[in-house]
């Protein structure tokens, strides 16, 4: 069962496979093997965890990032507790990787949680407007999702010192990358473009 592994300079925890999504680009709809096979017989606890981030040479990463087959803040309170130790026994930035829909998962709002344990987060825009994310990314929330990602990292902005929205590059127009743009710029987020891998 792979708990971490490695993309470029990052060290990635792979925490779940849920997701309140199912997007058409997403990697796990495409042939397994770009990251290895990261799906999870079961979701490895906190200590499992740990312990398979406290088996690495932490001094070869330059970040630690949540991200895996599944959406992480669906374990928030493991995932919380995870960066706290990272923060305990190194200085690596710790980044989630998140569709942004937590706080409606929670029903309330959790983004003050991130404050002093999370450096980073990137937020998957991937549309311009709501009735294209609902087609592309089949949110479980319905129409309510895209609104629920702006509102989400507008208040990330508040604890989080670096704040990203991006979009998957081919899969998007100039001109809605633009719009997407303008929408990250508007609750405070930078965006980025990422490259697709299929």
């Amino acid at each position: 069962m792979t708990i971490t592994y490695e993309d470029g300079t990052g060290l990635y925890i792979n925490s779940t496979n849920r997701c309140t999504n199912n997007c058409d680009f997403c990697v796990r709809t495409t042939e397994d093997g770009y990251y290895g096979n990261l799906w999870l017989e079961r979701e490895p606890t906190v200590e499992e965890m740990i312990a398979d981030i406290d088996k690495r040479d932490l001094a070869k990463y330059t970040e630690v990032v949540f991200c895996g087959y599944g959406e992480p803040t669906m374990r928030l309170d493991d995932i919380l507790e995870v960066a706290k130790h990272i923060k305990e026994v190194c200085d690596l930035p710790v980044r989630i990787n998140t569709n942004g829909l937590a706080n409606l998962y929670y029903e309330d709002d959790i983004t003050e949680k991130f404050e002093g344990l999370i450096d980073a987060i990137s937020v998957s825009l991937n549309a311009a407007n709501s009735d294209e994310y609902v087609r592309v990314c089949h949110p479980v929330f319905g129409d309510k999702a895209f609104e629920g990602i702006l509102d989400f990292t507008a208040k990330a902005t508040k604890y989080v010192p670096k704040v990203y929205m991006s979009v998957v590059e081919g899969f998007l127009s100039e001109e809605d990358i633009n719009i997407c743009r303008a929408l990250a710029s508007f609750v405070g987020a930078e965006l980025r473009v990422r490259e697709f891998i299929g």
